[in-house]
């Protein structure tokens, strides 16, 4: 006889973290990992939220503070910094980054060239400037 039960639709990369964040985001303040399982329905186990909330935690997306036993998490990330992190990430591990950035470049379509041209025309705040992009005096 055959099991015919349906298997749960499998999640594609990112998209529960990306729920996570959304959570958080909501929470008036900072969230228990029980919290963030019950905003998500439930569905999955707690010590799945836990990894997810750890590993949003090494890419710099969430905050945790001590609470009891426990920890309090705070997203600082939404999910365009989540994305682009990730881009960071694949381009990190090229060894040509000016080959990687110009065949991304290239594959644009013109909406997105020409915001991508804005948004690099645009002037970027001293806090978000990084060390090699200041002369030293």
């Amino acid at each position: 006889m055959t099991d015919h039960r349906q298997r749960p639709r499998r999640r594609g990369q990112g998209e529960l973290e990306a729920l996570v964040l959304s959570a958080l985001r909501e929470a008036e303040a900072p969230a228990t990992a029980g919290w963030v399982q019950e905003r998500l329905g439930g569905d999955l186990a707690y010590t799945t939220v836990i990894t997810i909330l750890t590993r949003l935690l090494a890419k710099g997306a969430v905050t945790r503070e001590r609470a009891g036993r426990s920890f309090s998490w705070t997203s600082t990330s939404d999910e365009a910094g989540l994305a682009a992190h990730r881009m960071r990430r694949v381009l990190d591990a090229e060894r040509d980054r000016e080959a990687v950035l110009a065949s991304f470049v290239t594959g644009l379509g013109p909406d997105d060239e020409r915001l991508l041209r804005e948004l690099l025309d645009r002037p970027r705040p001293e806090a978000e400037a990084k060390p090699e992009d200041t002369e030293e005096a």
